[in-house]
């Protein structure tokens, strides 16, 4: 028998990984994916969201986090995003964290205000921006400067320093909540294009004040909303902040991967332990050069090189199969395999993937379907 067969190696994939006191059982986490799925318009979890978020907790992910889940009713994307600016919102979400550690996963919970992207339909009814008399609301950002629909868009109302920060204490009154229903990461949305994301971008951020100008003017409030949720989320549990490596707009005064990589050192003086690396959302032509496998890899991968503080960061975008993840991780090119549409496609990702890698004495699945995947 050769020496491999007896001591077969162990998938990275598989191993544990521990940010301050908490130990992720394994290196995948489900992105967090917007439903639209609160129908009475209420920001309060549904059935819908139960069986979505409890269905990949089964299924073997390490982390499974929440969509972008409002700090303030204005904050949303669309009147049926989920929403935790309330007590009534928290305690429908108890059920659903309590579930999720049940089957060994650690629940995350990502903390999000959508800026000027925020008072549109959902997109299976066109995302088109919606006036009050729709169900919207006045939509607000760094600068005046409305997303620039095809229609015309609703003002968008320039934040007051006085209204920055009322934003930063929702953030804040938010993560006590979100510790209230059991979470045990927090993760800050400065991605995308939403609020966070368009006070640090030159694209969108047209200040003049202490909150503009410069990258550490443009940056305040990221830092000072992580350091916020930071103060109120306990030392043994990590904080995750998401952020666009880039604005994807070569050519343009915007935000780029270096600035990604400052910004990371920074983020982790403040108290965050991982950095979740996405890219884009800031403008309509934002798009990727290449949208293929492991597309926003490279970004992830220099800054968990480049930075000086040895933050943690996640990888996503376009990670569908177990190899790839694997490579991910085994290669060191990032921590967490943070894992999106394959998700939807297969709530059961993790537990396939152990298979595939030929792991199932490393994951601990629920025992009314050992069957079926063999751990």
């Amino acid at each position: 028998m050769r020496l491999a067969d007896q001591f077969p190696p162990v998938a990275s994939l598989f191993t544990p990984l521990t940010l301050r006191e908490t130990t992720i059982p394994n290196r995948v986490m489900v992105s967090p994916m917007c439903q639209y799925s609160c129908e009475s318009r209420d920001g309060i979890a549904t059935d819908w969201h139960r069986t979505h978020l409890t269905a990949r907790a089964v299924g073997g992910a390490g982390v499974v986090m929440t969509e972008a889940t409002a700090v303030e009713g204005r904050g949303r994307i669309s009147p049926e995003d989920l929403g935790i600016w309330n007590d009534a919102q928290a305690t429908a979400l108890e059920p659903i964290t309590e579930f999720v550690r049940d089957q060994g996963s650690v629940p995350g919970i990502q903390l999000a205000h959508a800026g000027r992207k925020a008072s549109t339909s959902r997109p299976w009814e066109g995302h088109d921006p919606l006036g009050v008399d729709d169900g919207g609301w006045e939509v607000v950002g760094p600068s005046g400067e409305p997303w620039p629909y095809e229609d015309e868009a609703p003002p968008t109302r320039k934040l007051s320093t006085g209204d920055i920060a009322s934003i930063v204490e929702s953030f804040r009154e938010a993560a006590e909540r979100a510790l209230d229903a059991g979470f045990e990461v927090a993760e800050v949305h400065a991605a995308h294009g939403y609020l966070l994301h368009e006070f640090l971008s030159p694209v969108t951020n047209h200040r003049d004040d202490e909150y503009g100008g410069d990258f550490d003017g443009r940056s305040r409030l990221v830092r000072e909303v992580t350091a916020a949720v930071r103060e109120v989320w306990p030392e043994e549990k990590p904080v995750f902040v998401r952020i666009s490596a880039t604005d994807w707009l070569p050519g343009r005064d915007s935000w780029t991967v270096d600035d990604s990589v400052r910004l990371s050192d920074e983020l982790a003086e403040v108290g965050a332990d991982l950095i979740d690396v996405s890219g884009g959302g800031i403008h309509p032509e934002s798009r990727p050069s290449n949208a293929g496998p492991n597309y926003q890899l490279p970004y992830a991968e220099r800054i968990r090189t480049e930075s000086d503080s040895n933050v943690a960061v996640g990888a996503v975008g376009g990670i569908t199969t177990p190899e790839q993840a694997e490579a991910i991780v085994a290669n060191e090119r990032a921590d967490l395999a943070i894992v999106g549409r394959e998700h939807l496609r297969d709530p059961y990702f993790a537990m396939h993937a152990a298979q595939a890698l030929d792991a199932t004495d490393d994951i601990e699945g629920p025992p009314q379907y050992q069957r079926a995947f063999g751990f």
